[in-house]
């Protein structure tokens, strides 16, 4: 089986710029990308990207190396570079031509599903390419199978392979016409198409003006020169950790057709002086359930990893972080899986191997390890008949957000939404009203579903969604049985869930998260539970007075804070410090034999 090995390249010549001018034009890229985003924002046609913001934009290098993401989906990190580095390849850089829009929706290039539309820009001065724009983007429907799960490519919807959708400024409207054709809300994709052509274009303009400003041999020895520094950082950062060998495992529940049947998740990583190396060989062969991604999202997992623990705060986000980074990876692994394989559900598994990276490394660097997280977008499709116009709507809920671990010396957040996504915010209740025939009947933290420990884990949540008028409803959650870990001998945390109510009964009997095709009447609602973050440190060492504060908030219960933490709750919502100090006491002598 062929094996993928990836590490980003290496530094380029460049002419020495004066700090002060490499600053301005670093917060010039930064600004070029936020400027991408908002236009994008402005002018999208769904939720899912103006309020949801799932997408990232970015600004490559002739080579398809990042210069400057904007802050987006950490997993397209790998992606849209990989993509851009494919249409370099596809056409050659002598058949891209001023004027050009390319496109793909490959699912085995991008690494993700075929809803991901990627467009990419040539920048020309005077004649020379000097660089891309790219824009990634998450189309509602993309045709294909509606609500059930796919064990092949061919039934998740319309594929596109590399071509260009507009060529020296001619649009391609037969392409257009194409894509049209074969998605179910045509004016809500191309209006979405649109606003993709709007934020590329927006950072052509504006990444001009930054080159005629400052000149093109300043920009491109600052973007080489910031680039080396992030390298520095990364390598400077990596030689904090312990060289050695580290291991560790984790499992998803299962592939959504072989209904328990876990599948296993095992990293290795190598750390070696400035250098790291993160090896993917024995992750789980690819699935016949639509929960595998392409080998360059398996690359982002260990970049997403990496960067959070060496560089979180360089920016803008560029490949120089990524130098000291080796990757190792199989093909045909869940995150490395290969035509024909099912992508649909692709964001799922790869945010548990980046939980597993970080769980591997936590016996060498606990004061920068974190506890597991609830590691799921926890949000469900649903998709009916409008009662007002009697329309075909298709919406995804959330994500609902949950718990992170706890860290040494700090609590876990409570409903965030999980690491894949990172900017990415959940779907406003008033929008849903306003625009869906939905109730949500409550929205709240999930008491007792933190891990506990001296420090303790974030809170999942839990939605409720009634159904106005009959509506079908699909999700594919997972973490429900591998439940976010603690560390150092904290707890682990709940997992996520899901109920459905049905003539006011509740059924949360399910043998695991995933529903298809659920079919709800009016007044029936179904019910989101994420999970919380596992705990950090002994519950018992927890401070008192906390673990009190936590039980006045509703994030504890009276119960878990006597059986978990070893804290009695007066009366007056205060630790009743006697009554603690000789439960604690008790609980740390050993037994008579």
């Amino acid at each position: 089986m062929k094996t993928q090995e990836y590490a980003a390249s290496t530094a380029g010549a460049s002419n020495t710029v004066d700090a002060v001018t490499v600053e301005i034009i670093r917060n010039g890229l930064i600004a070029v990308t936020e400027e991408m985003k908002s236009n994008l924002t402005r002018t999208a046609y769904n939720l899912i990207i103006y309020e949801a913001l799932d997408f990232t934009v970015g600004l490559f290098t002739t080579e398809g190396d990042s210069i400057s993401i904007g802050l987006g989906l950490p997993m397209f990190i790998r992606g849209m570079s990989e993509t851009v580095k494919a249409k370099i390849r596809h056409f050659g850089l002598e058949n891209i031509k001023p004027g050009d829009i390319l496109v793909t929706n490959d699912a085995y290039t991008t690494g993700s599903h075929l809803n991901h539309f990627t467009f990419t820009m040539p920048v020309f001065h005077e004649d020379e390419l000097i660089g891309f724009t790219c824009c990634m983007a998450h189309w509602l429907d993309v045709g294909g199978t509606l609500g059930q799960i796919t064990t092949d490519i061919y039934s998740e919807g319309i594929q596109i392979p590399i071509v260009k959708y507009r060529k020296e400024g001619v649009v391609n409207q037969d392409l257009v016409d194409i894509i049209a054709m074969n998605v179910r809300l045509s004016e809500r994709a191309m209006g979405d198409l649109r606003a993709q052509i709007t934020a590329i274009t927006t950072g052509e303009r504006r990444y001009l003006e930054l080159v005629k400003r400052y000149g093109w041999p300043a920009v491109r020895a600052s973007v080489v020169q910031i680039m080396d520094h992030s390298e520095a950082l990364a390598r400077a950062n990596t030689l904090t950790i312990p060289d050695g060998v580290y291991e560790a495992e984790s499992y998803m529940d299962d592939d959504g057709l072989e209904v328990g049947k876990r599948i296993p998740i095992r990293v290795k990583v190598i750390v070696e002086g400035d250098g790291m190396t993160v090896d993917f060989t024995d992750v789980a062969k690819q699935v016949r359930g639509f929960y595998n991604s392409g080998f360059t999202t398996g690359i982002a997992c260990a970049q997403v990893a990496y960067k959070c623990l060496t560089t979180p705060t360089d920016y803008p986000v560029n490949d120089g972080s990524f130098r000291p980074l080796k990757v190792i990876m199989p093909m045909g692994t869940v995150i490395s899986a290969e035509r024909p394989f099912p992508m649909r559900v692709w964001m799922t598994f790869p945010m548990t191997v980046i939980d597993t990276i970080f769980k591997a490394l936590a016996p060498a660097i606990p004061d920068r390890a974190i506890a597991g997280h609830h590691a799921d977008l926890v949000f469900p499709n649903i998709h009916g008949i409008s009662p007002e116009d009697g329309r075909l709507f298709i919406v995804g809920i959330g994500p609902l957000g949950g718990g992170w671990g706890a860290k040494s010396r700090e609590d876990g957040v409570s409903a965030t939404v999980c690491i894949n996504d990172g900017d990415t915010h959940n779907s406003p209740s008033e929008q849903l009203e306003a625009k869906y025939p939905v109730l949500v009947e409550s929205y709240r933290l999930r008491q007792d579903s933190a891990g506990a420990g001296r420090q303790r884990g974030g809170l999942g949540a839990e939605m409720v969604v009634q159904a106005l008028s009959p509506f079908t409803v699909t999700t594919r959650i997972d973490r429900v049985h591998c439940k976010p870990w603690g560390l150092d001998g904290g707890h682990e945390a709940a997992g996520n869930g899901i109920g459905i109510r049905k003539d006011g009964v509740w059924d949360e009997s399910h043998a695991n998260a995933k529903i298809f095709n659920v079919r709800l009447a009016r007044g029936d609602a179904y019910k989101m539970l994420s999970g919380g973050g596992g705990g950090f440190g002994d519950p018992a060492e927890r401070d008192p007075e906390l673990v009190a504060h936590d039980v006045r908030e509703g994030y504890v219960s009276r119960e878990q804070a006597e059986a978990a933490y070893r804290v009695i709750v007066g009366a007056d919502g205060h630790a009743d410090a006697e009554a603690t100090a000789r439960l604690r006491s008790a609980a740390s002598t050993p037994a008579n034999v």
